[in-house]
């Protein structure tokens, strides 16, 4: 990698029920969720993968935020399946 560029993003996409879940909460839950889901995009290995399947949970306790996800094979796509805040 060049000096020039940083390490390269996943690009994250919701699906139900987390595309309805943004809709409901406040603009401050809103921020602090976006916050959680460009970590998770930058560095994918953040949650704890769940026994037995393909899911992390991630959990930033000082924001309040959960975000259950998982990563494509090619770690280009990080799906994310439910969120919380």
């Amino acid at each position: 990698m060049s000096p020039e560029h940083g390490t390269r993003r996943s690009r994250g996409i919701l699906v139900e029920p987390a595309l309805t879940r943004p809709a409901k909460l406040t603009a401050s839950e809103t921020h602090r969720l976006d916050g959680a889901v460009v970590a998770i995009s930058v560095n994918p290995e953040l949650g704890t993968k769940v026994p037995g399947s393909v899911l992390c949970d991630y959990v930033e306790e000082i924001d309040g935020v959960r975000v259950i996800y998982y990563v494509t094979a090619l770690r280009q796509i990080t799906i994310v399946a439910y969120v919380e805040a």
